[in-house]
């Protein structure tokens, strides 16, 4: 990605309208949006995009960068694009309209802000059986997260009392201004003493060296609950990381996977399995026993005459949620045997006489074939 022309950071053309930037805008944030890529320099790449984004967006941003040049503009408005000031009342706009739960999920953001800070969200997947989908479960898992140390009670300080920081004075920013030939421009960072939350420990922790957190390993207690779905998330509040002194923890979101089923197929909140019988079951019709995905056992009637393909229901028996079950489809196959043994060829080919002269031809399939040709 180029640092330099702010048309090809975004990678749009110059006579790019309005929509086409802000949707190159949303698709490189979302692709190097720090708390999501992981990839060396994803930070410096995210700063290049809304830098760019940011003039491109103004329409007087805009003209004044056509007009002056990339270089003659950015030298001229240094600093302004951080933190307000400068061409606008502003920095970054950060628009993440239309995709915010992507970046709210994440912690996302451009800048920390100033105070105590909630604890980042986690994402765990999982993989479940199928048939713990159709009736729910209970599981427990492990997660690794940060948790409030125990030696100062998440304060940082071993007197469990913080200060205010000295450098920002509380506020958790730092304010520089620079003057320039088009005015004086304000850039606004988080304090490096502070971090961003405005005070400081009265006295560093000697366990967590004054984070105020530790890394811990916890089994949780999880119900998957009945009908839960391929790709569907459960929220476990409180679960995430921790936040600072203060502040709330972030959430455990378990992104379940369901795995396939060597018998089963679900569709919606029905479930579909199929049954084999032979022709001669499906011409008079038969009654075979079904095993449910939990194992219990059914009748099931297949009338007499049915077709290859055909799906028979059985009400009750499919995935069971929001209070009424789905239904189980039994799909009948009908299977011609590879190999007969002698008396069974000679019932066939008796069976095939019958139904000749029952049709008045000369053969059951001839219908199908059609008639012959006179010479």
């Amino acid at each position: 990605m180029s640092a330099g022309d702010y048309y090809d950071t975004l990678g749009v053309p110059r006579n790019a309208d309005g929509k086409e930037i802000k949707k190159a805008y949303r698709n490189l944030a979302r692709k190097y949006h720090p708390d999501i890529c992981k990839e060396p320099g994803a930070e410096d790449k995210f700063k290049q995009i809304n830098e760019a984004y940011s003039v491109l967006s103004d329409e007087q941003k805009r003209a004044q960068y056509d007009n002056m040049g990339h270089e003659t503009f950015t030298n001229a408005s240094k600093g302004s694009y951080t933190g307000g000031g400068g061409f606008g009342n502003s920095g970054f706009s950060s628009d993440f309209s239309g995709f915010g739960d992507i970046f709210d999920f994440f912690g996302g953001g451009g800048q920390r802000r100033s105070g105590p800070q909630p604890g980042a969200d986690l994402l765990m997947r999982i993989q479940i059986r199928l048939e713990d989908a159709v009736s729910g479960i209970d599981r427990e898992i492990e997660v690794m997260h940060s948790e409030p140390c125990t030696a100062c009670g998440g304060s940082g300080s071993e007197t469990k009392k913080l200060n205010v920081c000295p450098r920002c004075g509380g506020s958790g920013q730092i304010r520089q201004a620079t003057n320039s030939p088009f005015g004086q421009f304000v850039r606004m960072s988080t304090c490096t003493q502070c971090g961003g939350k405005g005070k400081i420990p009265e006295k560093m922790c000697r366990e967590c060296h004054g984070s105020g957190h530790t890394r811990v390993k916890r089994k949780i207690s999880v119900h998957i609950p009945a009908g839960i779905d391929n790709g569907m998330r459960l929220r476990m509040e409180g679960y995430g990381e921790a936040g600072d002194y203060g502040a709330a923890n972030g959430d455990l979101f378990l992104e379940v996977y369901v795995q396939p089923h060597d018998r089963f197929v679900r569709s919606g909140d029905n479930l579909e399995t199929s049954v084999d019988i032979s022709p001669a079951q499906a011409v008079l019709g038969t009654q075979i026993e079904i095993v449910t995905i939990d194992k219990r056992h059914i009748d099931l009637r297949i009338p007499a005459g049915v077709q290859s393909n055909t799906a028979l229901k059985i009400a009750g028996e499919g995935v069971k949620r929001r209070g009424k079950p789905g239904d189980l489809l039994v799909r009948v196959r009908i299977v011609t045997p590879k190999s007969i043994n002698s008396e069974q060829k000679e019932l066939y080919q008796k069976l095939i006489e019958l139904e000749g002269k029952s049709s008045g031809n000369s053969s059951f399939f001839s219908g199908f074939m059609g008639k012959k040709r006179s010479r």
